[in-house]
Formats: C-alpha cells, sequence, structure tokens
C-alpha cells in the first residue's frame, strides 16, 4: 500500500508539471475505476432502459416508462431535483400494439417488415394486391390513376443488390487516427435547407397518394440485409401534421423478391395488420434532470453538465442509439455519488427527449435557461455553466475526445486523459462533430464536447434498425467509459477555473432550427 501510495505521489507530481498546473487527483481517479469494477450497475441500467422499458419514441408509453424509471432510480441514488422538466411543445407519441404482413399469392410467406412511425395503421386485416409505381412521386401517382384504388403500393428499388458480406460489420479506430480525425456528423443549415423540402415533398406526396385509395404502402430498405432493417418516422408527429397511410419498411431481401414477382407480371398479394395508437393527452416535450449539489460556496452556483438521448426509434429498444450514452453517463453520475464526492461546482444530468427529430430536448433545454442564438440575447444562467459532455456515438468504448475547435482546452483534457491511457483513451482531435445534443449548447457560447467513441457496428447494423437491442450493446465498453465521464466529470467540478470558452458565436437560426418538422 505504501509502495503504491509513493508511486502516484511520484506519477502525480510529474503529470502536474508536464500539463502546466493542471491537477488531477490519481487517487480519485483511481476510486472511480475500483468503483467502477466492483460495483458496476452498467448491466442492470441497460436492462431497465431497454428490455423493461422499450422503445423509447419521445411521447410514448415506452418514453415515459424510462423518466418514470429514471426518476425513481436518481432518487434512490440520492441526486437532488431529480425528475421531469419540460422543455416546449414536441407533438404526439405513437406506438404500435399489433404488426403482421405476409405475402398470399402466389404463395404463403411471412414477410420481415416494420412499420413507419407515426403513420396510420390499417385498424384490421386487409388483403391487397401488389402495385409497382417507378417512382413515388404525384406524376406517376396520376399516370395509374383508379388502378391505386385498394391497393398496397411498393416503388422500384433505388438498389438490387446486397451489402457486401465480406465486409465486417465491426470495427475499431487504430490510435494512429485518433488525433486526427476528420469533422464527423457535420450538417449545415445550407445542407438542411435542401433537405427539408425532400422531406416535406415526400409527406405531401404520401397524403396525395391515400387520396387515390391507396391502403398501405411498402418502403424499400436500401442498406440493409439478413433481417437488419432500419426505419425511422415521418413528420407527423408534429401537432398540425395529419398522419400518412399505413407504411411499413420492409426487408431488403423480401422487398427485392416482390419487385422481382412484379415485375414478371405475377399477381402479388399481401395481407396486413397494423394496430397503431396516437397519444395527444400531452403535448409537452421531456427532459430528465438529475443533480449532485456543489460544495463550494464560491463555486456551487456554476454547473458541469452531462447528457444524452433518452428518445430513440421503435423498432429495436434504443440500445445503441442512445441507451448507450444514458447507461453511460447514469453510471458515472452513480459512480459520483456513491464515492460521497463532494464537487465544488454542482454536477448535473440531463437525458434529452426529442432528439431523434433535430434535438429538440435539448435544444428547448438552452432556449429555456440560456437563450436562443437566433437573437443571442443571453440569460444570466449561460455565465455559469462551465462545460457540458456528451456521449451519442453507439456503445463504442471513448477512445478520446473531439475539441470543436476550442483549442484551449486540449492540454486540459490531454492532462485528464493520460490516468486513462491504458484504457485505449488517448485521442484530442481539433475537428468537430455534430448531429448531436452537444452542439445546442456550443450555438449559445457554452463549452459543448462529446467524446470519441469506437464505431463497432453503430452505423453498419444497429442505428436506426431493429437490431438496436441490448444484445448489442457492447458492455465492457460502457464500463470503459463510464470510468472516462465521471473523471471527466469530476475534473470538471473540481476545477479553480469554468473550462475555457470560445469568442461567442454570431446570431443565427441554430442548424435543427426550423419552422417544419424534421
Amino acid at each position: 500500500m505504501k509502495k503504491v501510495f509513493c508511486t502516484s505521489t511520484v506519477i502525480l507530481f510529474v503529470f502536474t508539471v508536464a500539463f502546466s498546473q493542471e491537477k488531477v487527483d490519481l487517487q480519485v481517479m483511481e476510486k472511480i475505476r475500483d468503483d467502477e469494477r466492483n460495483h458496476s450497475q452498467i448491466t442492470v441500467i441497460a436492462h431497465n432502459i431497454t428490455d423493461v422499458c422499450g422503445s423509447r419514441l419521445t411521447n410514448s408509453p415506452g418514453f415515459r416508462r424510462a423518466v418514470t424509471w429514471i426518476t425513481q432510480t436518481f432518487k434512490e441514488w440520492g441526486l437532488q431535483n431529480a425528475g421531469p422538466e419540460p422543455w416546449g411543445e414536441f407533438g404526439k407519441g405513437w406506438s404500435t400494439e399489433a404488426s403482421y404482413i405476409a405475402m398470399k399469392v402466389p404463395y404463403y410467406q411471412p414477410l420481415i417488415a416494420y412499420p413507419v412511425a407515426w403513420t396510420k395503421g390499417t385498424q384490421k386485416n386487409i388483403s391487397a394486391q401488389v402495385i409497382l409505381l417507378d417512382k413515388l412521386d404525384s406524376a406517376n401517382i396520376d399516370k395509374m390513376g383508379s388502378s391505386l384504388k385498394g391497393k398496397i403500393i411498393m416503388t422500384k428499388a433505388r438498389e438490387k443488390n446486397l451489402r457486401g458480406a465480406f465486409t465486417a460489420y465491426a470495427t475499431r479506430y487504430p490510435d494512429s487516427i485518433l488525433n486526427k480525425m476528420a469533422d464527423m456528423y457535420m450538417f449545415s443549415r445550407t445542407m438542411l435547407e435542401v433537405y427539408i423540402p425532400m422531406i416535406q415533398s415526400r409527406y405531401r406526396t404520401k397524403i396525395y397518394l391515400e387520396s387515390k385509395g391507396a391502403l398501405a404502402l411498402l418502403s424499400e430498405n436500401a442498406t440493409g440485409r439478413d433481417g437488419t432493417i432500419f426505419v425511422d418516422g415521418t413528420p407527423a408527429f408534429a401537432k398540425n401534421y395529419q398522419a400518412t397511410l399505413p407504411e411499413m419498411m420492409v426487408s431488403t431481401e423480401d422487398y427485392l423478391r416482390l419487385e422481382r414477382l412484379a415485375e414478371d407480371n405475377k399477381r402479388v398479394q399481401l395481407e396486413i395488420n397494423l394496430n397503431h395508437k396516437f397519444y395527444t393527452d400531452d403535448l409537452t416535450g421531456y427532459n430528465v434532470i438529475g443533480e449532485i449539489p456543489g460544495s463550494d460556496p464560491n463555486l456551487k452556483a456554476q454547473v458541469v453538465m452531462l447528457g444524452a438521448h433518452l428518445d430513440s426509434w421503435h423498432s429495436g429498444t434504443g440500445a445503441t442509439d442512445n441507451g448507450a450514452g444514458c447507461i453511460v453517463m447514469m453510471e458515472a453520475m452513480r459512480i459520483l455519488k456513491s464515492l460521497n464526492i463532494q464537487p465544488r461546482r454542482t454536477i448535473r444530468i440531463a437525458l434529452w427527449g426529442g432528439e431523434e427529430q433535430g434535438l429538440l430536448g435539448s435544444f428547448g433545454y438552452v432556449k429555456k435557461h440560456f437563450g436562443d442564438p437566433k437573437d443571442m440575447n443571453l440569460k444570466p444562467e449561460q455565465k455559469n455553466i462551465s462545460v457540458y459532455f456528451n456521449l451519442d456515438n453507439g456503445s463504442g468504448k471513448i477512445r478520446g475526445i473531439f475539441l470543436q475547435n476550442n483549442e484551449q482546452v486540449a492540454d486540459i483534457f490531454k492532462a485528464w486523459l493520460e490516468p486513462f491511457a491504458d484504457m485505449g483513451a488517448t485521442g484530442i482531435t481539433r475537428s468537430n462533430t455534430g448531429s448531436t445534443d452537444h452542439i445546442s449548447f456550443d450555438a449559445v457560447g457554452i463549452p459543448g464536447f462529446q467524446f470519441i467513441q469506437d464505431p463497432l457496428e453503430y452505423e453498419t447494423r444497429t442505428h436506426h434498425s431493429n437490431m438496436d437491442v441490448f444484445d448489442h450493446l457492447s458492455i465492457d465498453d460502457l464500463k470503459q467509459a463510464a470510468v472516462i465521464v465521471a473523471a471527466f466529470v469530476y475534473n470538471a467540478a473540481m476545477r479553480d477555473e469554468m473550462m475555457p470558452r470560445k469568442p461567442l458565436p454570431k446570431a443565427g437560426r441554430f442548424v435543427f432550427d426550423f419552422d417544419e418538422p424534421l
């Protein structure tokens, strides 16, 4: 014991000198590691968020179950101010109560398919012929005329070949690229101004298709194979948007078979039964909050935040997107609380709703508490947020962190990562990553960061798919991530100074802030 303590002291001395006064308490770092090794609750949290609560489409019963369970868990852990916090209007909830599809003619064959969220159900068993359109647009709908009435519609597939089977689904980053990773998931308003009219046009086309008497629509799952289906939803969650006709995303293999039969002029008849529910009792969107209060009289009004989005899509149980982030952030809070950490600053966890529709929960929170980037009239709370840490790229281990072009934090993060080099976390990349909740904070001048994570099979198999379930979580990677997040949060809460900030951005609408739903 004495030998270990002396060695740690020497390491700490060298460490502090090497990184220009950035203090890292190695004894606390080791306590964090030890707690996760011996008392981890990662598997328990993961089971409850995924298996027990189910999918967590915003304002659905599954999302509300998760909010209730997390609130109760936070209170059991002793977190303060724990519970749901409204951020503004989201819209309707939606759930599937029954889903069935099969080919009846030319022979019986069950099909692998999932409903598209916020579409209508058939409300009874229907049986109808399939009609193949060249393309889903008004011209092709008009061309087919009255022949669409009472039919199930599909369009010619854009991709006729399966994804190659010789390329691995799961990968890890080599150490050599961690410090020079390019920007990831970065969207600009210009890009979205092109994309959103396409969403709106497709939505209106589906309304038009139903007006011509079509019973249902089958959609192509272009990138999946082996029964993996990537499916999301329509803009009909928004209050003033009507639901479109029943629609199912069909597995690639089944879809291509149906298309080949139709092109061969074989009569194809399907049977579909979809029972969906819309929830309009409460259109308000909610996040879930919990805190460990600060103990320093001079710093406790300042806040270190960590978070992840709680909402998911519906064909799986939202395990990697983004149950994983919630699991890690909750576990980090549990570790800090169980160690009876007395942070100088307040530590606040926030689990967001409505992320999948354009970061709605985090952006609503930012507007409510800190200000709107549209005019940059900032509220008093903005100056008291030291930093926000986010996790939302699957269940891969943390390999480093994106600096979001904030060069001033590079040496700080390097010092914080050094004790975890043996766990594979060494990367400091000056690039940006976007499309998740840290950019809501960055938009009003609050330092917001997303960690670098090993990809595993996030983009290739689980993201927005029916394979996004507990069994595709990498539990050991989540344990590693919880240790590093807990360490970062502790270090940020204990520093003498708040985290350095970039210059305030210019006023302008947030990248995902549009009048139309995404």
